[in-house]
């Protein structure tokens, strides 16, 4: 296992990221995983012994029995790992038990340190943004849990490029906890923030947690362009996230070539090809059995060579979009004449 600093903290982290919204299995997310504590006993276990050091859960995942079954299965091991929850979704029928306000913010935090057993979480993020809740009631809150010593930092998740630079921009006015991280979708078939937020997560030394980077399992290799599956798959009960179809599967097939190339699944070719990008901190596996998360480990040692990279960078390639092409083309005469 290699591991990566986080963003600007002097934290580092495994380059694999154990995900437990497969915990649980109740309410609406019984469709991702229902994975129940004896499991999740050994598959945490297998990640520890894997060299996995951060695990990232939420308290809207299975109505809060995920971050139950993950405190019980770090336990004494807790002290070892980097983890990280959310806070943002529903997590009752009042109208104040979800968003960003400052006293859903202060009692969700205590609830999860109660599920997960624990007096402190390393990283708390917003899930999203909440657009009734101002930003500075929100970051002022945040601030406020990590000076009470119940949260070490402070990410966030699902923001646009604009609203975490807002953020940023408050927090350093006023001398409040940045987000140090942002958790977002990104994968081979799926690029959109290398548009606004890439750039950005550069620019301001930001650490990226990527979930579902196997686009829900599409990307597995075990899908057909017609959009069967195996049964049971998360992909074929719940078809998300949204993806090109086509871009998806002529990415699988190239990941293929690859993939037959090294002798291992496509779903490994997948994640090394995110491994390859300097922005990413972590991605974050989830898995349902023993067999899905050896795979996932064993892309540390999956180095893929600069020609399959290129072919993967071709064959998954944004098209072009205004402003982009037009940085582009204005650059070319503000690069050292020896990088034209």
């Amino acid at each position: 296992m290699r591991y990566r600093l986080f963003g600007r903290t002097g934290l580092y982290v495994s380059e694999l990221c154990f995900g437990a919204m497969t915990f649980g299995g109740k309410g609406f997310w019984e469709a991702i995983g229902k994975t129940a504590q004896q499991e999740a006993d050994r598959l945490v276990g297998l990640a520890l012994d894997g060299g996995i050091n951060f695990f990232d859960t939420a308290d809207v995942y299975s109505e809060g029995e995920s971050e139950k079954i993950l405190g019980k299965a770090l336990g004494q091991r807790r002290q070892d790992v980097v983890l990280a929850t959310k806070v943002r979704g529903r997590t009752g029928p009042g109208a104040n038990q979800l968003g960003l306000s400052r006293r859903h913010i202060h009692e969700s935090i205590d609830n999860s340190l109660k599920r997960l057993g624990t007096d402190y979480v390393d990283l708390y993020q917003i899930h999203g943004y909440d657009a009734v809740t101002p930003l500075d009631e929100t970051l002022r809150a945040l601030d406020d849990v990590v000076r009470a010593g119940k949260v070490r930092y402070v990410g966030c998740s699902n923001l646009a490029a604009w609203q975490l630079a807002k953020a940023n921009g408050l927090a350093a006015q006023h001398g409040w906890e940045r987000f140090q991280s942002l958790q977002a979708y990104y994968t081979i078939a799926g690029r959109d923030l290398e548009r606004e937020l890439v750039p950005l997560l550069a620019d301001q030394q930001m650490g990226l947690m990527v979930w579902s980077p196997l686009a829900g399992g599409l990307l597995s290799g075990k899908f057909s362009k017609d959009g069967k599956g195996p049964d049971g798959t998360r992909r074929a009960s719940f078809d998300f996230p949204p993806v090109d179809k086509d871009r998806a599967f002529a990415c699988v097939d190239a990941m293929r070539k690859v993939g037959d190339a090294h002798k291992v699944s496509v779903a490994r070719v997948a994640l090394a090809w995110l491994l390859t990008k300097p922005v990413v901190s972590a991605i974050i596996i989830g898995a349902k059995n023993e067999e899905q998360l050896k795979d996932n480990l064993a892309v540390t040692e999956l180095v893929l060579s600069p020609g399959e990279i290129a072919e993967l960078d071709k064959v998954s390639a944004l098209p072009p979009e205004y402003p982009g092409w037009m940085f582009d083309f204005q650059g070319r005469d503000r690069a050292p004449k020896d990088a034209r």
